[in-house]
């Protein structure tokens, strides 16, 4: 199975990301994690990134979408793999699209989850990062076994800065605005699927698996 998901900040994407990878047994990948992995291993296409990660610029679409072709060409996504929040727009989408054409891998479903700013602000006030090993919880629906501790390693959990609610406001709204022509162009194929991202973590959950047994995917 080969997902893309998509959604606003504090849909759950990486929540369920991880859910879905234990159960099918398939990498969950973001494009943070590529760019960091490529520029480690020296890969071509890792060294051009670097060049622009180090003066401070961002990497151009046609690279990061090459880099994400790449990784979904190695051998742990045989069985399928989870992409978290990429494609960012519309033309990162497309030049995905030319890439997993000259892999030959078709995409399964592009599953967006709708997700309203009050549920954002909600999840992301209460979310609390480990700064050590990077685990996240939640002070309601993911709280540590220890007081305000990581469980894996007892660093004392932290908050984001841009975990409050006036700048969560903001990085929705950016997002509506910025992904609205890359949904239209999902919303074109066959396997552009919206979910409820309001629905609670086993409740998203219980959906998915029901839109997978529906369509035969495994």
């Amino acid at each position: 199975m080969r997902l893309i998901l998509l959604g606003p900040p504090g849909a759950g994407k990486g929540t369920q990301a991880a859910v879905l990878s234990k159960d099918y047994s398939m990498p969950h990948i973001s494009t943070g994690q590529i760019l960091r992995e490529a520029v480690e291993k020296k890969t071509s296409t890792g060294n051009t990134a670097k060049g622009f990660m180090d003066k401070g610029e961002l990497v151009p679409d046609e690279i990061v979408s090459k880099m994400v072709a790449e990784r979904l060409a190695e051998k742990d996504t045989k069985n399928g793999f989870i992409l978290d929040g990429f494609p960012r727009n519309k033309n990162q989408a497309i030049q995905l699209d030319e890439q997993l054409k000259i892999i030959n891998v078709k995409i399964d479903f592009v599953l967006y989850f709708k997700t309203s700013e009050t549920t954002a602000i909600k999840r992301l006030t209460g979310r609390r990062v480990c700064p050590k090993c990077g685990l996240n919880y939640h002070t309601v629906n993911r709280p540590p076994k220890h007081d305000n501790a990581c469980d894996m390693c007892r660093t004392l959990l932290i908050q984001r800065l841009d975990d409050n609610e006036e700048t969560i406001r903001n990085r929705f709204k950016v997002y509506q605005d910025q992904t609205t022509p890359l949904l239209d162009y999902y919303s074109q194929t066959g396997y552009f699927k919206e979910i409820c991202g309001d629905l609670g973590v086993n409740g998203l959950n219980k959906k998915l698996e029901e839109l997978f047994k529906a369509e035969h995917i495994t």
